[in-house]
């Protein structure tokens, strides 16, 4: 007992230097001696020690204590082990700036899904009812503190779910399977989105596998890793379940968990010229990348922020952003070049503004597109990608954002009738983050899984690596692992090679191939 009280000891000094935990209340997990469960929360309740959650299949309390009571630990008898309940949060970022052009670059619209492999998402919650979300094929986990799973206070979850299996319904969006998947629902954030804790991950986790999940898709993190969440997800990679989770928004090389645990499969995001996302974090536990830049996908109805919009000139239908403040209708016209809408344009009266990014806000281009008389204003990039921002107010005009390549199209044909319209859809949005990488790929290994359904989640996941698309440097690389994942590249892949392909294109917890 000395031995283990001067290693607990030294443990928890450690521990309480750490800076991200010196404040109250602590949150830990607790590993006992197998069958000293009971005698150990004896031992916590006389201390006044509360439990946040039971881990009785993984032996192990997650605790919330001061660091009073947390030194007092020391003295319990039956204690295996003890160490921080590491913080988790959610991957996306907000006002970033490319397309939503996800479903088609992973080729998700090359192959259908056959069922069958279930989709387990772990995050915010899903708001059961949304028109353009699978409704009968849904199921959910108990509440565990954070709220019912059908509702969605922060509306991640929900984004989250849209990229994976919006319905091809004619409305609003589609996602990677859009003729009905199976998911099951854990949500362990709460309606403020803040934190949630590596054993509720854990927990969330054991919750997957009972609903019979083929897939657990991650759209969180944290910088410190977890001994009780590496067991989880080690555990659920024994019952042949495939873990898929953001590598990160941080923009560094710094590791992120899950994601960075072997069992799982970490994501990168790439933008809408398949480049790298400045954010997102590069690491050699990036495994494979997906489209993660200003996706469009549901979120609870009645909280979006921008309405679906659309550029056509000629028939051809051009991706388009909504600037936020723009009104919402449509508008057809010529078009005047308006350079970078520093001053008024003299030849916008009835048209509609062409306009270059640069120099002044996108408030001020569009202000001067009024001024001089136009009906709409198109902000095209000044760099490769879409382009999306904020008026910083409202405006009577309709004005969206298209990528300078589409701009260039735009700027040799301004006698010709164009369309601009922005529909006002308040139940999507855009978000960018590795947290709308992931589903893309969670959603492709459900897809193509479907159609081998005896294959392993080993040799699922290493078809995905092989088969990606290789992006960065040749080969792998840190920033976007093996490439992107490609739906269909995929599905010939195991067509040719079948599921016992040799292994290759899997990476080790040092990046390396193995």
């Amino acid at each position: 007992m000395k031995k283990q009280t001067t290693l607990l000891a030294a443990a928890i000094s450690a521990v309480l230097c750490m800076p991200a935990l010196a404040a109250d209340p602590l949150h830990m997990v607790v590993e006992y001696k197998p069958g000293k469960g009971n005698a150990l929360k004896t031992q916590l309740a006389d201390k006044g020690i509360g439990i946040r959650r039971d881990l009785a299949s993984m032996d192990s309390l997650s605790l919330t204590l001061s660091k009073e009571q947390y030194l007092e630990l020391v003295e319990m008898d039956g204690i295996a082990g003890i160490s921080v309940d590491a913080p988790r949060k959610l991957m996306s970022l907000e006002n970033s700036e490319a397309s939503p052009y996800g479903i088609a670059m992973v080729q998700a619209d090359q192959i259908q899904n056959m069922g069958g492999k279930k989709v387990c998402i772990i995050d915010s919650g899903y708001d059961l009812g949304h028109p353009d979300l699978p409704a009968a094929t849904v199921t959910g986990a108990d509440d565990g503190g954070s709220g019912p799973w059908y509702e969605d206070g922060v509306g991640h979850g929900t984004h989250v779910a849209g990229t994976v299996a919006a319905l091809g319904n004619g409305a609003g969006v589609i996602g990677v399977n859009p003729d009905g998947l199976d998911l099951h629902i854990v949500r362990v954030f709460n309606g403020e989105g803040s934190f949630a804790y590596a054993s509720d991950l854990a927990g969330a986790v054991n919750d997957c596998i009972d609903a019979g999940s083929s897939v657990i898709s991650m759209s969180l993190g944290g910088w410190l890793d977890s001994n009780i969440e590496r067991r989880a997800m080690d555990k659920a990679a024994k019952e042949g379940i495939l873990m898929i989770a953001a590598a990160g928004n941080d923009a560094n090389a710094a590791h992120s968990y899950p994601a960075s645990y072997d069992s799982v499969m970490s994501v990168a995001a790439i933008d809408f010229v398949e480049k790298h996302a400045s954010f997102s974090q590069r690491t050699s536990q990036v495994e494979i990348s997906g489209p993660g830049v200003q996706t469009l996908s549901t979120v609870p109805r009645g909280t979006g922020a921008n309405g679906v919009a659309a550029v056509s000139q000629n028939g051809q239908a051009m991706d388009a952003l909504a600037m936020v403040g723009s009104s919402t209708g449509s508008a057809t016209s010529m078009l005047a070049s308006c350079g970078l809408g520093t001053e008024p344009c003299d030849d916008a009266a009835g048209k509609i503004c062409l306009i270059e990014r640069g120099e002044v806000s996108f408030g001020i281009k569009v202000a001067n597109c009024e001024a001089g008389g136009g009906v709409a204003a198109i902000v095209y990039n000044n760099q490769p990608g879409g382009v999306a921002g904020d008026l910083g107010g409202t405006s009577p005009l309709v004005a969206v954002g298209i990528s300078q390549e589409d701009g260039m199209t735009l700027l040799n044909n301004l006698d010709v009738e164009t369309t601009v319209s922005l529909e006002g859809e308040v139940d999507y949005d855009y978000k960018s983050g590795t947290s709308m990488a992931t589903p893309h790929v969670s959603g492709v290994a459900s897809l193509v899984w479907s159609h081998f359904p005896d294959c392993s989640a080993n040799a699922i996941r290493h078809a995905l690596t092989a088969s990606a698309m290789d992006l960065d440097e040749p080969g792998y690389d840190y920033k976007t692992g093996w490439g992107l994942v490609q739906a269909k590249a995929a599905f010939d892949y195991l067509t040719e090679n079948g599921c016992n392909a040799p292994s290759g294109k899997v990476r080790g917890g040092d990046g390396s191939a193995r």
